[in-house]
């Protein structure tokens, strides 16, 4: 059962709290730490309780998720024309104040609140647990090392230089500046590794039999990932560079991604799902068994997450499927549709052109039909409340997880590795495994055989890798740090305006793009009335009036703004690769915190 268990038995710090006696003094309802890290189930409870801050209100939950990943070459959000603070997040034009965020229960604390547990449990099972390779009690203490990891990296990715604390607080350690973010970076590459001797692969114990607990495969894969983004480029207060630190040279750090994606391809414990689609659908069905493509999932109980409520396909109203009418927050960018070729299995389902429309309260639950949206307000196919197992009864969150990482991330890694180290030879058959599950076999001679071999060296294997990630990850939020630490950003954020420009004048490479859409409706047994179209790919530019009961207007001028395009950033993004501290932490600080 999936779950976020919440605990008293140890005292949890409040990072932004001036009270110094507080910190000093022992709490009356706290176990003492000898008695509470030598038990197995009562540490397990402790470092269950270190996800805790991911559900919490403002937290993850709420903001982190919801806000951060956009905008991007292939996501956008859907009101970032809006003029408000919530576009400014996803505009790069956030400010300190920024009301959506500028709250003390923030993710930036609930992140800090997290690594404190994880603190507390780090410093307890080393001190009472015997935490040896093989354990439950060393798997716990490899999972509170991770656990830190992953907030840390998600600070790191949202805000740059941040606090760095590894130790339980004091009175003392109370008010900390900013780290420089390499030596954080070090820390943590050195503490996955350490991790990565505690706990078990996938499936190699009854505790990892879910993606729900940390298991070796998505530690390594998680070190992996850290090193290709502290080997990459990325915003300091100097300007955008690679580090200067040597223990971060990029030649050093391709080669540690490229061991530990190995060790994890290797292994076989972790494995691409056979079908695009079959993994959306079990990843909608909250099936968490490990051995599959994903790695690892944030756990959110069945009244808690709200991946679907800011994502899915939109649902006007309850309905059949949901009984919030929520979803559609963001979309891939218009044109993300046209970049995939029509025989490319992702591309259905990862862009969605219609809506569930509201339904009227007089008329059953069932009468939801689908409806055609414009251009500029598509939706993520691979994010569906109809692919729920169970109905969604909660009125805001939908208890789905956030599927942190997946099997996919760990082959794309090492192709761009091996391609960086060894040349485009030792990169193919990685990215041969993406394409040939992404094509019908028929397919794979033109797709899969014949594209890989055309491309001619390094260069236009890296490009040809950063193209394979943008289809494969659209609507999963991982864009965004990827083009930071390729130094791609505002390349690629001015390329997609140019892309949306040209989509809808019909000009250059959407020429043959239709500018009329046809439909009807037709009777769907699981789903009941769905759209029939004609004219969305390309080259679909007849008169089929007699054939189909409606037509709208598609990717002309009116349906795709001046506006809305422009807003895929409307400050310069270079410039604006982080959020702010948020006022309200740099006002506790006691004069540490500053903005760069």
């Amino acid at each position: 059962m999936k779950k976020i268990v919440y605990i008293s038995a140890i005292l949890i710090l409040s990072v932004l709290t001036s009270c110094e006696d507080y910190l000093e003094a022992p709490a009356k309802s706290t176990v003492d730490e000898s008695v509470l890290f030598s038990s197995v189930d009562l540490t397990r409870a402790a470092v269950d309780g270190i996800k805790v801050p991911f559900g919490e209100t403002n937290s993850y939950r709420g903001r982190f998720l919801p806000w951060y990943g956009m905008n991007t070459d292939i996501e956008w959000y859907n009101s970032s024309n809006s003029g408000n603070d919530n576009s400014d997040l996803v505009t790069y034009s956030a400010e300190p104040t920024n009301t959506n965020m500028n709250t003390a229960n923030n993710a930036w604390a609930m992140m800090y609140s997290g690594i404190e547990r994880a603190n507390q449990c780090i410093r307890g099972i080393n001190l009472y647990g015997n935490p040896e390779p093989g354990t439950e009690m060393g798997h716990l203490l490899g999972e509170a090392i991770t656990l830190r990891a992953i907030y840390y990296a998600d600070l790191l990715k949202a805000w740059g230089d941040v606090v760095a604390r590894f130790e339980p607080i004091t009175s003392e350690t109370l008010y900390l500046p900013k780290t420089n973010r390499d030596e954080i970076y070090k820390r943590l590459l050195a503490d996955l590794e350490e991790a990565a001797t505690l706990v078990p692969w996938p499936n190699e114990s009854g505790s990892t039999g879910n993606v729900e607990r940390i298991n070796k495969a998505f530690v390594k894969g998680l070190r992996a990932r850290l090193a290709l983004v502290a080997g990459g480029y990325s915003e300091y207060p100097d300007g955008i560079r690679l580090s200067n630190d040597p223990d971060l040279a990029r030649e050093a750090m391709y080669t540690l991604a490229l061991q530990e994606c190995r060790d994890i391809i290797e292994s076989g414990t972790a494995q691409l799902e056979s079908s695009f689609e079959g993994l959306w659908r079990k990843f909608n069905e909250d099936d968490i068994s490990a051995g599959g493509e994903s790695l690892w999932e944030i756990p959110f109980s069945a009244g808690r997450g709200r991946w679907l409520f800011t994502f899915a396909v939109r649902h006007r109203s309850a309905d059949l499927h949901t009984g919030q009418g929520r979803g559609g927050q963001a979309g891939p960018t218009p044109f993300m549709f046209y970049e995939y070729d029509p025989g490319d299995l992702r591309q259905a389902v990862t862009c969605v052109p219609y809506e569930w429309g509201e339904v009227p309260p007089t008329e059953a639950l069932t009468s939801a039909i689908q409806e055609l949206t414009p251009i500029d307000n598509w939706g993520f196919g691979k994010y569906r409340y109809e692919w729920k197992n169970n109905r969604v009864t909660s009125t805001n969150d939908d208890g789905t997880n956030y599927m942190y990482m997946r099997y996919a991330e760990i082959l794309l890694m090492a192709a761009e590795s091996a391609n960086e180290l060894q040349g485009p030879s030792a990169a193919a058959p990685y990215l041969r495994q993406i394409r040939q599950r992404a094509f019908d076999p028929a397919d794979w001679p033109t797709m899969v055989d014949a594209y890989i071999n055309g491309l001619g060296g390094q260069q236009e294997m890296f490009e040809a890798i950063v193209e394979e990630h943008k289809l494969e990850f659209c609507g999963e939020m991982l864009r965004k740090q990827a083009l930071i630490r390729w130094n791609l950003l505002k390349s690629k954020l001015d390329e997609a305006k140019t892309k949306m420009y040209a989509l809808r004048s019909a000009s250059g490479e959407y020429s043959d793009v239709p500018q009329t859409i046809y439909y009807s409706y037709v009777e769907d047994d699981e789903l009941g009335q769905v759209l029939d179209v004609y004219g969305l790919q390309r080259g679909e530019t007849e008169d089929r009036a007699n054939e189909y009961t409606s037509s709208m207007p598609w990717a002309v001028a009116d349906e795709l703004e001046d506006e809305k395009i422009e807003t895929i950033y409307t400050a310069d993004p270079n410039a604006n690769q982080f959020w702010p501290i948020w006022q309200v932490f740099i006002d506790a600080s006691n004069g540490q915190l500053v903005n760069d």
